[in-house]
C-alpha cells in the first residue's frame, strides 16, 4: 500500500473534517483520518498525549465512531503501524549483489525508525514493556508478520549469497544478528546508527552464513 500524502504531512489542525460515516468508500476515507490523526497526535505529544478523544477531535468525527472500530488508542496505532510498514519494510527480492543488496535493507530500515512511523513502532514497544496485552498484541501481530517477511527476504539473500540453501535455524539466527543493532541504536541509545555499523553489520552475517549449515 502506498502511504497517503497526508500521513507524513506537517500535523495541522485544518485538516478536512469527515462526517459522513455509510457507505465503504467514505468508511475507508474515516478509517484513514483516524491514522492519520493518530499518527499526528504521536509525533506532537508522544504515546502518553495520544487519546481517543483527542484522535476523534483530529480527524473529525465522533469518538462512538472511533470506538465502533477501535477499543483503544493501542489498536489505533497498530493499524497505523501496519499500514506505513507494509512498503517501508519490504524487501526489493533483487538479483544483484548481495552485500549491497542487505547494506540497502539495512538503511531502509534505520530509515523507517526516523520516520512517524517508526516513532510509533518504539512507542508501542516501550508501552509494551509495562503492559502485557500490547505486548501480546504486538508480537503476535505486527513483529511477527513483520519477522516472516524479513526471514523471506533475508532467505533470498543469503542463499545467493553461498549459492547454496541455508537451513531455517540458520536463517532465524542471522535475522537476530542482521536486525538486533538497529533495534539497539533505535531503543537503548536514541541514535541513528551510523552507516559503518550498518555496514559492517550486513558483512557480518553474510560471512556468518559462508560458515553456517
Amino acid at each position: 500500500m502506498t502511504i497517503p500524502a497526508d500521513r507524513n504531512a506537517e500535523p495541522t489542525a485544518s485538516r478536512t473534517a469527515v462526517v459522513s460515516r455509510t457507505g465503504p468508500k467514505r468508511s475507508e476515507s474515516i478509517r484513514l483520518a483516524v491514522l492519520n490523526a493518530a499518527d499526528d497526535l504521536l509525533v506532537e505529544r508522544g504515546f502518553n498525549g495520544v487519546t481517543i478523544e483527542g484522535i476523534a477531535a483530529r480527524a473529525g468525527v465522533a469518538k462512538q465512531t472511533v470506538y465502533r472500530w477501535w477499543k483503544s488508542k493501542v489498536d489505533i496505532l497498530l493499524d497505523t503501524l501496519a499500514d506505513d510498514a507494509r512498503d517501508a519494510l519490504a524487501w526489493p527480492g533483487g538479483e544483484g549483489d548481495a552485500e549491497e543488496e542487505l547494506e540497502a535493507q539495512l538503511r531502509r530500515i534505520a530509515g523507517f525508525f526516523q520516520e512517524p512511523a517508526g516513532q510509533v513502532l518504539r512507542a508501542l514497544l516501550g508501552h509494551a514493556q509495562t503492559d502485557p496485552d500490547t505486548a501480546l498484541a504486538l508480537r503476535e501481530g505486527f513483529l511477527r508478520e513483520q519477522r516472516e517477511q524479513d526471514l523471506v527476504g533475508l532467505r533470498a539473500v543469503l542463499e545467493r549469497h553461498t549459492g547454496r540453501p541455508v537451513a531455517e535455524q540458520t536463517v532465524d539466527t542471522l535475522l537476530s544478528v542482521l536486525l538486533g543493532p538497529l533495534y539497539y541504536q533505535a531503543l537503548v541509545l536514541g541514535d541513528p546508527p551510523t552507516p559503518e555499523l550498518l555496514d559492517a553489520t550486513a558483512r557480518h552475517v553474510l560471512d556468518l552464513a559462508l560458515i553456517s549449515p
